[in-house]
């Protein structure tokens, strides 16, 4: 059959190859999971470079061009070159490693399929002809084809650790008397190792690090020899490479650094760098091996392998690099009834009508396109099997037999470079905090439905707020004061109690009831607090209640200890109550009774100065633990004004911020209103999320012109307008309203749990167990298994998050 003529060739011409700052969408839908290893591929947009499926019944291609009216698309397929081919029965590939990428090129696997369409002359798009493809076009295409493998050079960037030189690596000062260092035959000066040798920069002695991950030996002597001299950087000599790189550490700094002179300090000990070869795994080597050894088993106790299970709702997700965080996360959220009824009913009904340019940029469109992905149950099969339709599934209650293969899942590649752009850790490839990312997706989520001008149903993040009262009651005259904050999760103290040591040193740690971490959290304390009727320091009580209930509980597990001002991990088992249900009625607060006398509000010192009025108790307790005051108002602006906890958290992941001790910028004349106007540049990047002028110039006054905050400051005050009121007004306005249920009872549900294996919640690896029907189901970034029950409940001991359903 002859192909059909185009009109539109001469169009052909206006087409340009895309520049280096754009995103080409050729390896997956931009909509769904559909991907250029299909029998369809995919089809990448010419003009825009979005890429869309061409499947009957999804036909995004089709819709983009209705949409954009961009003609031609060039249809991309990919397949496994021979020689590449894995048997069915052949175990898949270990779980990808930074040092992986760099050796795995696509190129050398497999070949790419492509044809020009045009979709001015049918619905379905014509295939050109094959004389349109001259020199010109050729260039095009392969711009189209080349631009992946750059971006595949961004991500291979994205892995590598931001290693920094400091300035005990810049101003290197070494002695005349330093000796020439022999390699071949080298070892510690104070004991026989021969390998993990570290080379002081300054006189060049040789002495053993410390024990490292993959049973590499150490006495520490070079940390002796920094003590005894004071010769701060050393470099490991296994490591050194012909290019000049290698393992260098500061230990005034206690961290890993960079020596741009490298060479030319090696040549004082007679080392040429062109010469040498690297011999000895680095830093960054071994933390990936440890990583990727924090892995949850997959057996029972018996040794009996977990069974694989498919179907909807049981689909995984591939690790893209320390993304399990994200995972378990994502999982956890599309097991809720809540987002389930928000994104998969009305998928196909978004992805006709969305207005976005680019799906990829489009929140919306990616948790659409998530919850067909986990939850629809078309791409949930085993890795080896490719289903001839897309409905192929196995259920969980009625797989005859187990199946040997895991899935390869689906990969949120485009999900998580839109949720974390613009962040400056959740856009970056290393492992981050589960409760962390899920507190920044729900207000991601929630600054989409305010740049849309606010949703037509009830959207799904408001399952989990509710309030949190704070009472703080003076100990001489008796008054008291009370505020809410608004919460999405409460984070409960976990106090370890050592029982002893396990043989090979660990510490042991008691077990401890989640009944008695609230009653923890929610028990009175007492604090230094400066009374504003009293007019003087006095001890004051404070204690927090719940103001409300959520629909969902997420309990946080605070289970740190501050190790050198570092917090560090501890794995203390904490006991849930039977059947799992938490019941909360207890810890309801009645707010401010009849006979209580409320204490005046606005004369306190933050008042006075300017600056908006802090939380006093969470002030008291930052301050007493030695922190300068401005700090503790940066780090409570920062995080909401809501608690001290919250607030140190930030103060430690801040202290080398240039502007920590900066006085906070205070508005002219005293009040917000009367402040500095901030600029258009930054009232037009509020108003782009769907705020008025006047409520992005109003929140940027009152924060001193911190765009970030002033985000945080509108989203905790939705019915503020812009507005500028009296101030009589304003210290009479009503409170605002508060998300959540009073209602009795307050009985829950365990419906998740992430768990955590590792000594930092930076490092390690995450998983989710969600309750599926009567089974709990373990989720490991594509491995998607039905748990054994003695699994679950040792396990849950040590969960990180917990998810509670309200009964």
């Amino acid at each position: 059959m002859s192909t059909p003529a185009c009109h539109h060739l001469s169009d052909l011409a206006n087409l340009r190859a895309p520049r280096l700052s754009q995103s080409v969408h050729r390896e997956e839908c931009t909509q769904c999971f559909d991907n250029q290893d299909g029998e369809k591929g995919i089809d990448v947009c010419m003009s825009c470079f979005n890429g869309s499926c061409l499947g009957d019944e999804r036909h995004h291609a089709r819709d983009h061009h209705q949409k954009s009216g961009h003609p031609f698309a060039l249809n991309v397929r990919r397949k496994l070159k021979p020689s590449t081919r894995r048997a069915a029965d052949e175990e898949p590939p270990a779980k990808m490693t930074k040092l992986a990428i760099v050796e795995d090129r696509e190129e050398d696997k497999y070949e790419h399929v492509t044809a020009l369409r045009c979709y001015k002359c049918a619905p379905n798009g014509v295939p050109l002809p094959d004389q349109t493809q001259s020199a010109e076009m050729q260039a095009l295409v392969g711009g189209v084809l080349h631009s992946m493998s750059s971006a595949r050079q961004s991500e291979v960037k994205a892995w590598e650790e931001e290693i920094a030189p400091c300035e005990h690596t810049l101003t290197v000062q070494q002695l005349a008397s330093a000796q020439r260092v022999e390699a071949k035959g080298a070892h510690c000066a104070k004991c026989e190792l021969g390998e993990n040798l570290w080379l002081c920069l300054t006189c060049g002695a040789l002495g053993c690090g410390r024990q490292q991950f993959g049973g590499i030996g150490g006495n520490g002597h070079g940390l002796n020899h920094y003590e005894e001299t004071g010769h701060a950087a050393s470099v490991k000599l296994g490591t050194i490479t012909p290019e000049g790189n290698a393992d260098i550490y500061c230990y005034v700094c206690n961290d890993s650094k960079v020596d741009p002179d490298l060479a030319l300090h090696l040549s004082t000990f007679g080392i040429n760098v062109q010469t040498q070869q690297k011999t000895e795994k680095s830093m960054t080597e071994l933390q990936i091996e440890h990583n990727l050894r924090f892995d949850f088993s997959l057996t029972d106790s018996d040794g009996k392998a977990f069974e694989p299970v498919f179907g909807p709702g049981l689909t995984g997700l591939a690790n893209l690099g320390n993304s399990c965080y994200m995972a378990s996360v994502l999982q956890t959220l599309f097991a809720l009834p809540a987002f389930q009824n928000r994104y998969l009913p009305t998928a196909a009904t978004h992805w006709s009508a969305c207005t976005a340019p680019l799906p990829a940029a489009c929140v919306d469109c990616q948790m659409h396109k998530l919850a067909d992905g986990l939850l629809s149950g078309r791409y949930s099969h085993p890795a080896s099997h490719v289903p001839q339709h897309p409905s192929a599934s196995t259920l969980l209650h009625d797989s005859p037999t187990p199946t040997p293969a895991f899935q390869a899942g689906v990969r949120p590649v485009g999900f998580k470079a839109l949720i974390g752009k613009g962040h400056a850790e959740f856009a970056t490839m290393r492992q981050q905090d589960a409760e962390e990312f899920l507190s920044h997706l729900l207000t991601v989520l929630r600054r989409s439905v305010h740049a849309r001008g606010g949703a037509q149903e009830r959207e799904p993040t408001e399952v989990f707020a509710f309030g949190m009262e704070q009472r703080l009651q003076c100990g001489e005259c008796g008054g008291v004061r009370y505020r809410v904050d608004g919460m999405d999760v409460v984070s409960v103290p976990v106090r370890a109690e050592e029982t002893g040591r396990d043989a090979d040193g660990k510490v042991r740690f008691g077990e401890v009831a989640l009944g008695a971490c609230l009653d923890t959290l929610c028990g009175a304390e007492a604090l230094e607090y400066a009374c504003p009727k009293c007019e003087k320091s006095v001890i004051a009580t404070k204690q927090t209640k719940f103001a409300t209930f959520p629909e969902v509980l997420v309990v946080h597990a605070r289970k740190f200890q501050l190790v050198n001002w570092v917090p560090t991990k501890l794995d203390v088992p904490v006991i849930l109550p039977p059947s799992d249900q938490l019941t909360l009625d207890s810890y309801l607060s009645h707010g401010l009774r009849p006979t209580e006398t409320a204490l005046p509000s606005g004369s306190g010192a933050e008042s006075a100065s300017g600056l908006p009025q802090f939380n006093e108790a969470a002030m008291s307790q930052l301050e007493a633990m030695g922190f300068p005051a401005v700090r503790c108002q940066r780090a409570l602006l920062a995080t909401g004004n809501s608690d001290a906890e919250a607030a140190m958290e930030w103060l430690f992941g801040h202290m080398e911020d240039a502007d920590i001790d900066e006085p906070i910028p205070v508005p002219a004349g005293g009040g917000a209103a009367a402040g500095p106007e901030p600029s258009a540049d930054q009232i037009a990047m509020l108003a782009d999320m769907g705020f008025t002028p006047a409520q992005a110039g109003k929140a940027l006054r009152e924060t001193g012109g911190d765009a970030e905050r002033a985000v945080e400051w509108l989203f905790s005050h939705p019915d503020d307008m812009g507005e500028e009121a009296a101030p009589a007004a304003s210290s009479e306005a009503a409170p605002p309203k508060v998300a959540g249920s009073s209602a009795l009872p307050a009985t829950y549900k365990l419906k998740a749990f992430i768990s955590h294996k590792g000594p930092s919640v930076h490092s390690g690896h995450y998983v989710a167990h969600i309750r599926v029907g009567g089974d709990w189901v373990l989720f490991n970034d594509e491995k998607v298994v039905k748990a054994a029950e003695a699994s679950v409940q040792e396990l849950k001991k040590l969960a990180y998050l917990y998810v509670f359903e309200k009964a």
